[in-house]
């Protein structure tokens, strides 16, 4: 059996002595799985990708992510050189003056050549439906144009896990197939988080409900 890429081990979280988000919550993502994690707003799921890559830190428990136990920053450095997220919120992602520099920071944070970033970005829209923005003002984007260029700066670092809050909010109809076509078509294992029952269910293997702070399966 793959190893597991991300373990949780009695996870205890709470933003506040009377707000605890996650009670003793266990939880495993191994190669190959994608994983849709469900609830209402404010149960969790947001919570729980921050956790993984130490935007959060656990009140009590362990987080294991690539074999190694993650508690201090230094521990989250590689994380998330490697845990592609997708925040819910395209402004908390996107700082730079135009879509080309968004796309281009993680690459070359990563240390990578120019020339071959430049052909990383390239790509990357492409993909994405997105040729001709690299030079598009970031700020003056659509809500939808906003979360795919979040997205093309995610998968522009080719991160070896995909953690994708709520990535088909705000896309037309089309833009969604374009967008499962290209999700379906990554090697990356990863968690989604969706309320869009048509989406999740052609885009994961297994389903995951965040209840009462702990994860339970979905039963189709």
């Amino acid at each position: 059996m793959n190893e597991p890429l991300i373990q949780f081990h009695n996870i205890d979280f709470a933003y506040s002595p009377d707000r605890t988000v996650l009670r003793g919550c266990n939880f495993c993502l191994r190669q190959g799985e994608r994983v849709a994690l469900l609830g209402p707003n404010g149960c969790g799921k947001t919570t729980l990708l921050h956790l993984i890559v130490g935007l959060l830190r656990p009140t009590n428990g362990r987080v294991e992510v690539f074999g190694k136990v993650r508690r201090g920053e230094t521990d989250f450095h590689e994380v998330r050189r490697r845990v592609g997220l997708l925040f819910q919120d395209a402004d908390d992602q996107l700082f730079c003056p135009t879509v080309a520099e968004d796309v281009a920071f993680g690459p070359l944070n990563l240390g990578k050549p120019r020339d071959e970033v430049r052909l990383i970005v390239a790509e990357t829209l492409k993909s994405l439906g997105l040729n001709g923005f690299e030079h598009r003002v970031t700020n003056h984007l659509s809500g939808g144009e906003k979360r795919l260029v979040s997205l093309a700066a995610v998968l522009a670092m080719r991160p070896d896990v995909l953690l994708l809050d709520e990535p088909d909010m705000g896309l037309d109809d089309a833009v969604i197939e374009r967008l499962l076509k290209l999700i379906l078509g990554l090697p990356q294992a990863l968690i989604v988080i969706s309320h869009n029952r048509s989406f999740w269910t052609e885009l994961t293997t297994s389903a995951l409900e965040m209840r009462e702070g702990n994860l339970f399966v979905q039963v189709p």
